[in-house]
């Protein structure tokens, strides 16, 4: 019998992540619903049903922003999420618990203080996200000087916290503590003991150079988008070259595509059901604001359901070259709104369909055999270690696809059929931390 990769599963709350429901798809939802404890514990549920790896809670800006401008999506925002997952472990066994905590504004001690809080909770199944530094939007209170060099700061936050978290002996004595960095000047005693599982797990999101280089040298699990086949195995790969450098193996870093999923008892039915979401998450509202982000003017005048804009983008400010040759993100914005400008124009396209077409494809659509495939295949020819499910809509979750994939994968051999070990370090597979060896 041939021997297959285990797929590695996790699933943020609706609304986390760059593809998730996002501020369009909670537009006109009940304000409780994205606060009520009951619904992160259905979702908590379902997903340790799946026998999930974690749950991922994202922290969002409550109000999406543009040049200063702020729009009314009708948000209905979010709680904190670590106290979330504190509440979470009480009524969770083995699903992992994992927060996007900010490192563009957090200090050293008080994050690893909470994150470690939540690590002792859940017996060992804490996790913790670190956005993508050039993706982070702090408020205007933390725009300083020296924020000017996001993922320096970041480098330097997770180091400065996984050190916190192995400064006690494996015995739990306190071990004295002194940093002294560009961005941090602290010392003293960290107050927590180690955990079960050493210390939480570190989650790295970005696809640019210098995130993918972090995520090298200092994380556990790799967050990045969905990318056809071929793209996803050569950025795996390249994912692997780095780690080395670092005098890290492959299986230290876990590379996790953020996926949507949608499904159907025939191709056509699943198809009908994606084009049917597409157009609840891409609101008139919406379709102005990711208009206006690729445009970089106000926008606020045009009709939605009206033509295409014949003016050209504004340039944006001075934005060199990513490191490695990459072009700058304001080259990438002009590219992208070219290829807008161009299908709104062959398709006779408006405003909100332009968007529609362009940015609101699913990563999988078909019925559960061809999805089951579809995600085994990119396992077993090394493009991913496993996927991350972005529910689209607040009604959505992951039941379906628990019910319906879940155990056509368990029928492949492809994923876990129980937990093994209570940990989410154990659940990933992962090593660990070097002064717990």
């Amino acid at each position: 019998m041939t021997a297959h990769r285990q797929l590695h599963l996790a699933v943020a709350f609706p609304g986390s992540g760059p593809a998730g429901v996002g501020p369009a798809g909670w537009a006109g939802a009940h304000p409780g619903s994205r606060l009520a404890f009951a619904s992160f514990e259905r979702l908590a549920h379902t997903a340790e049903r799946g026998l999930f790896d974690f749950l991922l809670l994202d922290e969002e800006p409550p109000l999406p922003e543009h040049r200063g401008r702020l729009h009314e999506l009708d948000p209905v925002g979010g709680p904190e999420p670590v106290a979330v997952l504190n509440a979470l472990a009480e009524v969770t066994t083995g699903l992992g618990l994992a927060a996007t905590v900010d490192a563009a504004v957090g200090e050293p001690y008080d994050l690893a203080r909470r994150l470690a809080t939540l690590d002792h909770l859940s017996a060992g199944r804490a996790g913790w996200r670190v956005a993508d530094p050039a993706d982070a939007r702090p408020g205007a209170d933390f725009r300083a000087a020296d924020h000017l060099d996001p993922y320096g700061r970041a480098a330097e936050l997770v180091s400065v916290a996984r050190r916190l978290w192995g400064a006690r002996s494996p015995g739990g004595a306190a071990r004295p503590f002194a940093h002294r960095g560009r961005y941090f000047d602290i010392e003293g005693e960290f107050g927590l003991p180690r955990s079960p599982q050493g210390q939480p797990v570190v989650i790295q999101a970005g696809e640019s150079e210098r995130a993918r280089e972090l995520a090298a040298a200092s994380a556990d699990v790799l967050l990045v988008r969905h990318a056809p086949l071929e793209t996803a195995r050569s950025r795996h790969a390249d994912v692997g070259r780095r780690l080395a450098a670092h005098g890290r193996t492959p299986g230290e870093l876990k590379v996790m595509p953020q996926i949507t999923v949608v499904l159907g008892d025939t191709a056509a039915e699943a198809q009908e059901r994606a084009a049917g979401i597409r157009r609840q998450r891409i609101t008139p509202q919406y379709a102005l604001y990711a208009l206006e982000r690729i445009w970089g003017t106000d926008l606020s005048g045009y009709d939605p359901d009206g033509p295409f804009p014949d003016t050209a983008p504004s340039p944006g400010p001075p934005d060199p070259p990513e490191a490695g040759g990459s072009p700058s993100r304001d080259d990438r914005r002009l590219a992208l709104a070219a290829r807008w400008r161009t299908l709104a124009r062959e398709k006779g396209l408006s405003v909100r369909e332009t968007v529609i077409e362009a940015s609101g494809r699913q990563s999988f659509v078909g019925t559960p055999d061809t999805v089951a495939a579809d995600l085994h295949r990119y396992a077993d020819e090394g493009a991913a270690d496993g996927f991350v499910l972005l529910p689209q809509l607040p009604a959505d979750g992951p039941e379906e696809f628990v019910d319906r994939v879940v155990p056509l994968l368990q029928e492949r051999g492809a994923f876990r059929t129980a937990y093994r070990g209570g940990t989410l370090r154990s659940h990933l597979g992962l090593p660990q931390p070097a002064q717990d060896r």
